[in-house]
């Protein structure tokens, strides 16, 4: 192919979800109160866990980071699809298309560690209650979490600065309403083995490890559960682990379903429809599957909600 047929793209179309013209007011209205219930949902955790001293425990401590990075999650590709619907556009300019790229596989990369690192504590309480304050100590947690945000940010920084480096044929149409790698990946002209290379190795080495994390975890605890001779501790031990079970299941079918298929089975619409699901339903419901089945986060907002409306009638 010759020079002259390509193009550092200046900017990209984002098809979004519909190209119907009536169907826009509905969306925008549709993820406008889903970024509102998600955005809000995920601040009353990280302000009900902080205000709580009950909750500063290594369990609560991790649910407020996925918060965070849920909260930055949802932020990151929602705003933009709404700012373009009111503005009756869809584009979104190449520096900002890279900047969703790096935010998307870091917090990506982020609920992943982060769910690895909750299984881990469910694990530790299960198995080893009596080692817990060791083995789940402050440092422990804070040397968990530090690592965790540098291994994503090395992992999102290597994908965007290999973008960087690629040039892009006429086309720059995306159907997505967000810039995702793949997409984006076959939109160019020049060589993306290395880029694709990494996607497999380096994206599922650090997608395959915390998902065994999770499952050994898992494993162990079930087989502790097991062995307890009451139903009512089966249960309660169970109980723990149900809300953070559920995100999994969501989380990782999502993932598995737009990244992990055969070629032949993606669609636009689909796998259009299952980024919505873990970009932004996922983080949406987090804060009611953690808060409905929890009698402590319960306490927690119901403390918050009194302090507030305290301050309110003073």
């Amino acid at each position: 192919m010759e020079r002259g047929n390509h193009t550092s793209a200046s900017e990209f179309i984002l098809l979004g979800l519909s190209s119907q013209p009536e169907r826009q007011e509905l969306i925008f209205g549709l993820f406008l109160l889903m970024y509102v219930i998600g955005a809000a949902g995920n601040l009353l955790i990280i302000l009900a866990i902080g205000s709580d001293s009950h909750l500063h425990m290594p369990m609560y401590f991790f649910l407020s980071n996925l918060s965070l990075v849920d909260f930055c999650f949802i932020s990151a590709t929602v705003p933009k699809m709404l700012v373009n619907i009111q503005k009756q556009t869809q584009s979104i300019s190449y520096g900002s298309c890279l900047t969703q790229i790096y935010f998307c596989i870091l917090l990506a990369n982020m609920d992943n560690f982060l769910l690895m690192a909750m299984a881990y504590d469910r694990y530790v309480a299960i198995c080893h209650p009596l080692y817990y304050s060791t083995m789940m100590s402050l440092q422990i947690c804070a040397l968990m979490l530090g690592s965790s945000w540098l291994i994503a940010n090395f992992h999102s920084l290597i994908h965007t600065l290999l973008m960087a480096r690629l040039e892009f044929c006429a086309s720059n149409i995306i159907p997505y309403f967000f810039c995702d790698l793949v997409p984006l990946l076959q939109l160019s002209c020049s060589n993306t083995q290395l880029n694709q290379l990494m996607i497999l190795l380096v994206g599922g080495l650090i997608v395959l490890v915390p998902f065994l994390g999770i499952l050994i975890s898992y494993i162990y605890i079930v087989s502790a559960v097991l062995k307890v001779p009451s139903t009512q501790g089966k249960l309660k031990a169970f109980s723990t682990c149900g809300s953070h079970l559920t995100v999994v299941i969501l989380f990782y079918g999502t993932i598995t379903g737009v990244y992990l298929n055969p070629s032949s089975s993606h669609s636009a619409d689909k796998d259009s429809l299952a980024s919505v699901m873990y970009m932004v339903v996922i983080p949406m419901l987090n804060p009611f599957i953690y808060c409905l089945r929890n009698k402590d986060m319960k306490r927690a907002l119901r403390k918050l909600f009194s302090v507030k409306a305290l301050s309110c009638g003073l």
